[in-house]
Formats: C-alpha cells, structure tokens, sequence
C-alpha cells in the first residue's frame, strides 16, 4: 500500500503528522525513504522560514570571544541584549556585578532561554528575559533603577535601520551600541561624505553615535550561515548631536530635512529640495553656507546639513 499523503500543518497541526508516519511505515516496504525524504522537506522549510526572519545565530565561540573582548566590561553596566537566540552571547554577557535584560521576540527562544535562567540561576547572574518584539517594546519603560544602560545585538539584517531608529528614542540614556549586522550595511554607517556608501543612515548615526567597525565576521560563524559577510559595529554616545545645535525640539525636523536632501540621490540638492522653497532661497541659502550651487546630499558634512537647514527653515 502507498503512503499516505501529510495532512495540512496549516489545518491539523502538528500532531497529525505522527500517526500518518507511523502508520506509513507500518503499512510499505520501503517506508524509511519516503519518511526521510519528507523529514528533510519539512526540516529544509523550518530552515528557511527562519532564514527568512533574518535570524542567523553565532555559532562559533572564537568569534563570541573575540566580540566580548570588544565590550566595555564596567563594573555596574546595565546591558539590553537585543535577539538572545539560544543565549549564544547572553551567558558571556552575564556577570554579578551588573544587570543583563536579553530580548527576544521568538516566543519558543525566549521561553527555552527563560527555563534555562530559571532552573540554573548561577550559571546566569543578573539575567532577565524578555519575550518581546524590540520594535514594540517600550524602552522607556525600563524600571528606574535601570537608569542608563548598553546595547548588545545580534540583529535580524531586514530591520537593522528600524531598530536603529528605535534605539535613537532613548539616546540620552544610552551609553553605547555594539550591534552584529551585514558589513554592506556597517560599511553604510561609517562612510564618509563624498563616498559611495555615504546616505541618509550614515548620517543619522552619525548624528546620534561615532560608529566604528570593530570586528568582521565571516558566514561561517553563523548558523544558518548568511550569503554576506557581517560585521560588529561598535557606536558610543553621544555623535556630532551634541555639538550642532540643533535643539531637542528641532531634531525630527532636522532628520526629515535631511532625509529629503538624499530624496533622490544622482539629484542635486537644489532639485531635491524645491518642493520646499523656490530656487534663488535655495541658491542664496547654499551660496550663504559655502555649498556649490550643484552640490548633491552625499557630499555634505553633518555640520553642512545644519546650517542649510538652519538657512532653510
């Protein structure tokens, strides 16, 4: 007799998949090939769908080690672990004399870590995990006596920027960022005006942080290895922020402005920004900062930016 086709996952659950194996191999043959083979084909898809959330775990402990010795190790740091996995990082991070708050947004990652902390609380000092989505979760509500704290994270290549943007919120809390992402996108961070790489990310970071890359990682040391190599990306606080003078209140009209500048990038600013004054303002507003009248975002220095904006406004 044949086997049996797999009911639907999606209709039955998972538990319908036991009794249809078994009586599979009860029933043929040659059985154990057609089981295999299906095992691989779900096990391939699981693979996949977690490739396809951008979790990629750091496997190997040559490089854990090597981005430990990158951290600052202060007596008394509170560190947000954003993306604890398995605990990869989360149990070298760990240490009595300071607070560790591991963030994980897959429940069934987050409830293995928790069980594992709970039942060996020794071999996990000062470690909380949260089942959250960073994207959701509220920093700001960190209980008073986490004050000001670190970032570590190992985080999911799709949303770097959004949690970048996120982590912005509370930059007057935040000591420092050591964030593992595509060294594509690290290289975008700490570019420099007039290069290739230099845009809108560049700046904000720039404006919040002083970026640096301090390791690169190759695919290997991920499971599931990437297609692309990354990179550790070490940012202290506060960036050029502190001495612009933009004013609190005139940030996110800056980084608005800003983001225009690089609307469209092969532009220059005077066509990117004319839906906002008329040519000869933004002529005069150039000529008045020391900028070419055919000067395009990506050649623009942080303190550029403010004084146009500071022109323009």
């Amino acid at each position: 007799m044949s086997a049996r086709p797999l009911r639907s996952k999606h209709k039955q659950g998972t538990r319908s998949w036991l009794p249809v194996l078994i009586k599979a191999s009860e029933e043929q043959e040659t059985p154990r090939l057609v089981i295999c083979s299906r095992w691989r084909t779900l096990l391939h898809c699981f693979a996949m769908s977690r490739q396809r959330m951008g979790q990629h775990f750091l496997a190997d402990a040559g490089c854990q080690q090597r981005i430990l010795a990158t951290l600052p190790r202060n007596t008394n740091d509170v560190w947000i672990e954003i993306g604890a996995g398995h605990g990869e990082m989360t149990r070298l991070l760990a240490s009595r004399d300071r607070r560790l708050i591991a963030i994980e947004g897959d429940p069934p990652l987050a409830t293995s870590l928790s069980e594992q902390v709970h039942s060996n609380p020794s071999e996990w000092p000062g470690v909380d995990v949260v089942g959250a989505d960073i994207l959701a979760y509220d920093l700001t509500s960190l209980d008073a006596g986490v004050g000001r704290f670190r970032v570590y994270g190992n985080l999911p290549y799709y949303i770097t920027s959004p949690i970048l943007h996120r982590l912005f919120q509370c930059a007057d809390r935040i000591d420092s960022i050591h964030i593992v992402i595509q060294l594509e996108v690290a290289e975008r961070i700490v570019a420099q005006p007039g290069s290739r790489d230099y845009g809108y990310l560049s700046v904000i970071c720039q404006f919040y942080t002083k970026p640096r890359i301090a390791l690169k990682l190759p695919p290997g040391a991920f499971r599931p290895p990437p297609k692309v190599h990354s990179a550790l990306v070490g940012m202290t606080l506060p960036g050029e922020r502190a001495s612009l003078g933009i004013g609190a209140q005139n940030e996110t009209s800056f980084l608005g402005f800003v983001q225009r500048c690089f609307g469209h990038k092969r532009k220059t600013l005077r066509n990117n920004l004319r839906s906002e004054k008329s040519d000869p303002e933004i002529y005069k507003a150039l000529a008045d900062c020391g900028i070419r009248p055919d000067a395009r975002a990506e050649q623009l220095t942080l303190t550029q930016f403010a004084a146009l904006f500071a022109r323009l406004r």
